[in-house]
């Protein structure tokens, strides 16, 4: 988190970008799974990570 709070970024981190190879692959990383089954789940139910 930045302590200059005008210096924020906009990404929204509440979703998986299933373009952003690095994103996929930390987070199949962090739940145990093949990025490929990231992108199938992504393409199913949609990028949201609480889903």
């Amino acid at each position: 988190m930045a302590d200059d709070h005008s210096k924020l970024d906009l990404r929204d981190r509440t979703h998986v970008s299933a373009h952003e190879v690095h994103e996929v692959e930390y987070f199949a990383q962090q739940n145990g799974v093949a990025p490929d089954h990231v992108r199938q789940f992504i393409r199913t139910h949609g990028n949201d990570r609480a889903r």
